[in-house]
């Protein structure tokens, strides 16, 4: 990755694994120093002793868990008091889970509110302050390409990246007069432990690499774009569920992931 961020701090949510992990990884490479934070803490040891000693950087580590609506506010206490400013948000922690909408635990599906939109938007706001203080900052929202139309079986999912998408567009236009970009990364099937973690392993076609997705991602941000789609094939299949009716998109979709008979 280029050095966008070099000599800054960036701060990654659920940086334990997959996509979160690729984004430290790429940030590394342009020199940026890192506040990394998880449920994990041994995940979260483990990555910072191999990505400090060999990139130069410097890194702080944070457990915290996000289903814990205090968790944004200790987050920011914790960079406020080591005195790190935060010039790139980076809103990657989030879950799924696969299954009819009744059949799953109803505290599991608030959670993901809390984690997927929430947590989003109260660390948002929380560093947005600084960002806009000295005009200047980037943010970062994972949305995915589940952001572009509802998806019958993994329905509040859906919703939590559609809120996702439209939020950093919306804030994107915001932030410019200040000098703040932000950007949706929207990724489609990853190589990463979300799908098996949503119980949706099965359905997994055509998968990018975590590490191309983020640096599609970092790329875009860096570019202005307030959102990008990883993937031509998903680009192309996002934006042609636009020519035919929103109902046949939903129902095709229900094909695809209901689940079978036992």
């Amino acid at each position: 990755m280029e050095a966008v961020w070099r000599g800054k701090w960036a701060l990654v949510t659920g940086a334990s694994a997959g996509i979160g992990v690729a984004l430290a990884e790429e940030l590394v490479l342009g020199g940026t120093n890192l506040v990394l934070t998880a449920r994990r803490k041994d995940r979260l040891e483990a990555l910072a002793r191999r990505l400090s000693p060999t990139y130069k950087i410097q890194t702080e580590i944070l457990p915290a868990d996000l289903t814990d609506p205090s968790a944004p506010e200790k987050i920011f206490a914790f960079t406020h008091d080591k005195g790190i400013e935060i010039d790139l948000l980076i809103n990657n922690a989030g879950f799924g889970k696969y299954g009819e909408f009744p059949g799953v635990e109803k505290q599991r599906l608030l959670e993901m509110v809390q984690v997927n939109c929430a947590a989003v938007v109260h660390l948002t706001h929380l560093f947005l302050q600084g960002m806009m203080a000295r005009r200047r900052g980037d943010i970062l929202i994972l949305a995915s390409t589940a952001s572009f139309q509802a998806v019958p079986y993994i329905s509040t999912y859906a919703a939590t990246k559609a809120f996702d998408l439209l939020f950093a567009e919306g804030l994107a236009e915001e932030m410019k007069p200040y000098g703040i970009r932000v950007c949706a990364l929207c990724p489609g099937s990853t190589e990463s432990e979300f799908h098996t973690v949503a119980g949706q392993a099965k359905f997994i076609h055509r998968a990018e690499t975590a590490q191309k997705v983020a640096r599609t991602g970092l790329r875009a941000l860096a570019a202005g774009k307030s959102y990008v789609i990883s993937g031509l094939g998903n680009y192309l299949g996002a934006h042609g569920e636009r020519l035919v009716p929103r109902r046949f998109v939903t129902r095709t979709a229900a094909r695809m992931f209901k689940p079978k008979a036992k």
